[in-house]
């Protein structure tokens, strides 16, 4: 052959690009989500998957209640949880473009309530901040889950918050701090983030199935139940975890049908149906590294074929195997959600299911992106299966530990009624324990938590949420002063 055809070859070759690997046909995919739901003993799942503009993949699996027959559709409803993160994240980059905000503004000019308790870093505090999750200030939680607190009532209390860490010194996921950006969103915009959302996204997306809190959902609604597998290994339906205020860190409840069209949305670069939403510029802000999540522990185990890991801004970027991967998870009560993106392969995955603290999610994403993009395959379902399970059997050794330490021949230092009386923490707020029959109970908020003598003046949570936690208390005379409940110090009133 001569050189000069050679060329003509090349010059082909260059023009038609890369090959692209055949996609899995639709009983492939079915057979990833079989494989799955057996492997994880989950109830029901939806599945959508995008190519470029073309949803390829919608459909639901499985049961929306796991002793029921109804069967899940690409219309059944589930909560997504931290994905509406992202959501919100993309709302302020339309606001971004509309001149309202930028990235880099102090919090304060949009939110002029909001403080840290450290004076340098609520100087210093910018919208960024708040979405890159590295403020300084960790989780906590408990100020917002199961709790009877207010979206405001919640930010009311950052101000008391110590920094666990330097500001702008690291990574520490914080729904909290969405919860501030929401509401600066709304500040600057002059309406409620509900209203926000609905006419600058699942509006103009026509993401008609969207619910904003649970209270917006009818009775006779397509919607999944949430199930848990308890400690011997039951699968059981779990309570709806209500939502009755809108929440801009995670009360959105879409279907896989909504979930395409987000898909959509964000492999056209903020562009839907014609017609751009965002510009491409501040949509792809979001999309950046901003703060590196340290490849160690857990973050590594679970992304074994990953080199850097880091949060954008409502999203997870990394890569998988070679391939860019914009990612976020959802997990509450009974439910999770992952929505997934590889903007170089123009592919988007996203899938929701109804059991809690499930790895299924993830298993099936990575065996989809394997597929799709041509990868050699892996058995994900076995891998993550067994993550769980030495996770689970190092849970056990510790409390095992744990309880061999003890020396259960002692006995309180107190009757009953010496520990019974109100105790408070200043964020927290009050934590009230009551004794009936020499048998105590602490209420705090909405948990309601039973204990058992377990050491001394500590004593055990024998079910519920915190079962298996300790309660230690601080007895001084005839009563006790203080007790330790889930890291925090409640005073005795």
């Amino acid at each position: 052959m001569t050189v000069l055809k050679w060329l003509v070859i090349l010059v082909v070759i260059a023009a038609v690009g890369p090959v692209r690997a055949a996609d899995p046909d639709a009983a492939a995919v079915d057979r990833v989500m079989a494989d799955a739901l057996k492997a994880w003993e989950v109830p029901g799942a939806a599945l959508v998957v995008v190519r470029g503009d073309e949803v390829v993949v919608l459909k639901g699996y499985g049961r929306r209640h796991a002793d029921r027959p109804d069967a899940v559709t690409p219309d059944t409803l589930f909560p997504i949880a931290s994905c509406t993160k992202a959501f919100t994240s993309t709302l302020l980059a339309m606001l971004a473009d509309d001149g309202k905000l930028g990235w880099d503004d102090p919090v304060r000019d949009h939110l002029p309530g909001f403080k840290l308790s450290d004076p340098h870093a609520d100087a210093m505090v910018t919208l960024r901040d708040l979405l890159a999750h590295r403020t300084g200030v960790t989780g906590h939680d408990l100020l917002w889950y199961h709790s009877p607190r207010s979206v405001d009532d919640v930010l009311n209390r950052v101000e008391k918050l110590p920094l666990s860490y330097p500001f702008r010194g690291g990574f520490d996921y914080s729904s909290i701090m969405y919860m501030a950006a929401g509401r600066a969103a709304a500040h600057r915009a002059g309406q409620p983030w509900e209203k926000l959302m609905t006419q600058r996204i699942t509006g103009p997306l026509g993401m008609a199935g969207v619910r904003l809190t649970t209270t917006d959902i009818p009775p006779t609604a397509d919607r999944a139940t949430g199930h848990r597998r308890t400690r011997g290994g039951k699968i059981e339906v779990v309570p709806v975890y209500e939502m009755p205020e809108p929440n801009p860190s995670g009360s959105v409840h879409a279907t896989a049908r909504d979930l395409g069209a987000w898909l959509r949305f964000h492999l056209a670069g903020g562009v839907f149906a014609g017609k751009r939403l965002v510009s491409e510029k501040n949509l792809a802000e979001t999309k950046l590294p901003q703060t590196i999540i340290r490849l160690e522990g857990n973050a590594k185990a679970m992304n074994p074929d990953t080199t850097q890991l880091s949060y954008g801004m409502g999203w997870v970027v990394s890569d998988h195997r070679g391939k860019r991967v914009v990612a976020h998870g959802g997990m509450i009560d009974g439910f999770r959600t992952q929505i997934t993106l590889l903007p170089d392969e123009k592919l988007g995955i996203a899938v929701v299911n109804n059991l809690h603290e499930t790895r299924m999610n993830q298993a099936v994403t990575n065996t989809l992106i394997d597929s799709y993009c041509g990868l050699p395959p892996r058995d994900w379902n076995a891998f993550f299966l067994k993550i769980v399970a030495d996770t689970e059997a190092a849970r056990r050794a510790a409390l095992a530990a744990r309880d061999a330490a003890r020396d259960p021949a002692t006995k309180p230092s107190l009757a009953a009624d010496g520990y019974a009386g109100t105790y408070a923490d200043p964020v927290y707020g009050p934590a009230r324990v009551t004794a009936a029959d020499g048998k105590l109970v602490l209420e705090w908020g909405t948990f309601h938590c039973p204990l058992a003598h377990y050491h001394e003046d500590v004593f055990r949570v024998t079910e519920g949420y915190f079962e298996d936690k300790l309660v230690e208390f601080a007895p001084a005379g005839k009563g006790a002063t203080a007790l330790r409940f889930a890291g925090i110090v409640f005073k005795r009133n």
